[in-house]
């Protein structure tokens, strides 16, 4: 009881500090506001190694033609699912586009006819389904081409390819944006502000005040974590509600309270980091250095700048140990796919054991220094 009484009011003296502070304040409300409205409508992406199944209910020798064609550096090597197989795979995030043969397309090719092929893309990256889609439309106009005339020059057959845009029907790229900003935010803040807390405890000389009193290490590191994660969680949920949903009129599919929830253990990741940041640096130049060498890789490699499988094999399998991956993951699938706790559950427990692993290393860091300072 006394040690959660010792952590109660430290957290009140961080969030006095902070919220005493007015560039601090305003630094949180440029950042939820203004930053998010401003990369909502930032550029999107190409494709590259986009994942795509195929429900081949025709199995000619021309949807096996085009099957075949649909291959690197723009597409994954196709995978035959069935339609409920594919419709799945598209809900849990595996694929990006399902391009599906009706039984008679090759047939109604060849008699003349308008084949229809249906594809389904994942509209949650927006600039890479839309860019996909004109991929995979070209492609098969040019093996269909090919197949009824044995020659790339002859004029195009009459092809239908009727698309259908999943989770985001108007391929409106502001939805994914504002996600993918507000991870960036989050990231940013919470891994700043939790370090500066340690650094300014070093430099105003007062770790040595909190060292004589009866304080544990780990009462003053886990202050300066829920006091970080405070903050930024009511500034989270502020321009969830207020910029998000209510200025950009981007629709959470999903549950809210379960979008806070995921929010709020990426936050114990990300401030678990600022910490480890804090503890390792001895000057604020020093930690503002880290601060740039952690961040760039948190944002660019999450996916909010580029589809993860487009990353290389090393750095994809080298992700896995960012938070900020599995928490896009996470926010993409409540918010835009409704997913529900029984899908997002694993993404949650790789989130909050790499806080554990990151408040540990930092723990044992600030234990030293402590010794030392000693």
């Amino acid at each position: 009881m006394q040690r959660l009484e010792n952590i109660f009011w430290l957290v009140g003296k961080e969030l006095k500090s902070v919220l005493g502070d007015p560039v601090m304040v305003i630094l949180i409300l440029w950042s939820f506001v203004v930053a998010v409205m401003l990369e909502a409508s930032g550029a999107g992406d190409t494709v590259k190694n986009a994942a795509i199944a195929i429900v081949d209910e025709d199995r000619s020798t021309l949807t096996r033609q085009i099957t075949d064609a649909l291959m690197p550096p723009w597409f994954q090597t196709p995978v035959e699912m069935t339609s409920d197989q594919a419709n799945a795979a598209m809900d849990r995030g595996e694929i990006m586009f399902a391009l599906a043969f009706p039984p008679s397309f090759a047939a109604d090719a060849v008699a003349g006819k308008a084949p229809v092929a249906q594809l389904l893309a994942d509209a949650t990256a927006v600039s890479q389904a839309q860019l996909g889609t004109d991929y995979i439309r070209s492609i098969v106009q040019a093996e269909s081409l090919i197949f009824l005339t044995h020659t790339p020059q002859a004029p195009a057959p009459e092809l239908q390819l009727e698309l259908r845009r999943a989770f985001n029907p108007n391929g409106n790229p502001v939805w994914f944006k504002a996600m993918s900003s507000l991870l960036n935010q989050l990231s940013l803040l919470t891994i700043a502000l939790t370090g500066a807390a340690m650094l300014r405890e070093r430099e105003h000389g007062t770790i040595e005040h909190l060292m004589v009193m009866p304080l544990t290490p780990v009462e003053v590191a886990l202050s300066k974590v829920l006091a970080t994660m405070l903050v930024v969680l009511v500034a989270f949920i502020g321009s969830l509600l207020v910029v998000v949903q209510g200025v950009l009129r981007v629709p959470v599919a999903g549950s809210e309270p379960l979008l806070v929830a995921g929010a709020a253990v990426y936050l114990w990741a990300a401030a678990a980091i600022g910490m480890l940041l804090g503890t390792l640096a001895r000057s604020m130049a020093q930690f503002a250095l880290l601060v740039i060498m952690v961040i760039i890789p948190v944002i660019m490699l999450s996916g909010g700048m580029g589809a993860v499988e487009s990353q290389p094999d090393l750095v994809q399998r080298l992700t896995l140990a960012l938070p900020s991956r599995h928490f896009l993951a996470f926010a993409k699938a409540v918010a835009f796919r409704g997913a529900g706790l029984a899908t997002v559950w694993p993404q949650l427990v790789l989130m909050a054991g790499l806080g554990i692993g990151f408040f540990a290393g930092s723990l044992a860091l600030f234990r030293r220094s402590m010794s030392l300072t000693g």
